[in-house]
């Protein structure tokens, strides 16, 4: 249990991380499920909730499209129906540049939001090339590569560099 309360102090963690993480340190499957039962009823270990946070705090600090926080997930342990259900609260949820622009425009998605964060923090790189079509280029390839959908890279990037 100590084991487990310290890997789980540095970030939240999801059961499958938790679980690999004990039995790789030699502990028994038994005692690591058991553990991993108690934490869940502790409400130390929610794969719901991990996955929320991990979401939230990816739009925060590097913001990736649907596709690539899917295959996160899903890499964190986390079952399909949890990863859609999450996602599909992310995108009826209203983000910050959403309020800014309730006014002027449609609502934009989620993945819409974030990659124009994206593009914002890389604007400066991004416009150090004077041809327009290149820095669209690059800019689409920027958002492409950290999972967005090639209609989300083809409208922001148009929009956010000419």
């Amino acid at each position: 249990m100590e084991a487990a309360a310290t890997f789980l102090g540095v970030r939240p963690r999801s059961v499958h991380e938790t679980r690999r993480r004990l039995i790789h340190h030699g502990y028994r499957a038994e005692l690591v499920e058991g553990v991993l039962e108690r934490l869940g009823e502790m409400g130390y270990l929610d794969d719901e909730g991990f996955a929320r946070a991990w979401i939230e705090s990816r739009d925060r600090s590097r913001p990736r499209g649907e596709d690539a926080l899917r295959r996160e997930l899903s890499l964190k342990g986390i079952d399909g129906d949890t990863i859609v259900a999450v996602l599909a609260d992310r995108a009826r949820e209203p983000s910050v540049d959403d309020e800014a622009e309730s006014a002027a425009a449609e609502p934009t998605s989620a993945d819409r939001a974030a990659a124009e964060r994206l593009l914002e923090r890389r604007r400066e790189t991004l416009l150090r090339d004077a041809d327009p079509r290149k820095r669209q280029q690059r800019a689409y390839a920027l958002l492409a590569r950290n999972g967005f959908d090639p209609q989300t890279c083809q409208e922001v990037s148009a929009r956010l560099l000419k």
